[in-house]
Order: C-alpha cells, then structure tokens, then sequence
C-alpha cells in the first residue's frame, strides 16, 4: 500500500462525458488558432498556467500567454494551418486530467508540412469549466 496516494474513479458515463467537454476545449483551441482568435485561445488558461511553446519558450501566467500569443496568432495561418486531435487522456483526479494530443501543420490546400507536434496539457476543471493549466508543446522529429 502506498502512504499519500489517492485513486479516485469516476463512473464510466461521467468519464465519457468529460471526455467530451475536454475535446471541446481542444477544438476551440484549434478553432482560435485557425480564426486567428488570440482572446478566444488566451480565455482557455487558467491566471496562472503555465505554458512551453513547441519552440522551447517558457510563459508563465495568462498574461505573459497573452501578450506572446497577441505578437505571434495574428498573421501565423496566412500560409498555414493546424489541426490538434485528442489521442489520450489519464484522469489524475475527476478535476483534473492529462491530456495527450496530434498536431498536425498543413498548407492552406491541405497538404503536411514540416514535422507533426505532441502537445502535452494538463487540465483543471473549476466553475464547471476546464482550462489550460501547464502545456508543453514539442515537435516530433523525424530520423
């Protein structure tokens, strides 16, 4: 038995279901980064996220997500586009999961480009919402 830790189950319904609101933040995300939305992405991080871009660059706080992502979003779809698909997500508690997503980079006429990403987030869900909490993107590379 392990001293300290907790396991708590979810029902299989309830866990389906969040889920589904889960992919939901995902496809907003995608949809923001699409529409070239910086509010509507930045609105998906809790205050104090934390977040490393596929770059290696370290924001802390929704603030410093918003200002970096208010100087790169509008403009970056011009010649391309992402698309993020969920592949996984691990339950730690009922409130919060770690999510493992595809993304994929593609030319306005539907080609891939360059390498795929692996984001990795991990969620909270407050207020009946789940948010952004610490992300890290990372590029897949090829060999």
């Amino acid at each position: 038995m392990m001293i300290g830790m907790e396991t708590t189950v979810i029902d299989q319904e309830t866990q389906q279901s969040e889920i589904e609101a889960i992919k939901q933040v995902i496809a907003t995300l995608e949809h923001s980064q699409q529409k070239e939305l910086p509010e509507e992405f930045v609105g998906l991080f809790r205050a104090d996220a934390i977040w490393t871009t596929g770059h290696g660059k370290y924001l802390a706080g929704r603030d410093e997500i918003s200002s970096f992502t208010h100087q790169v979003l509008p403009g970056a779809m011009k010649d391309s586009t992402a698309t993020y698909e969920v592949v996984d997500v691990l339950f730690i508690r009922p409130d919060v999961a770690a999510v493992k997503a595809h993304a994929q980079y593609w030319t306005l006429e539907g080609e891939p480009i360059g390498n795929a990403g692996t984001p990795l987030y991990v969620m909270a869900k407050e207020d009946g919402r789940w948010r952004l909490v610490a992300c890290q993107n990372t590029e897949v590379l090829t060999h």
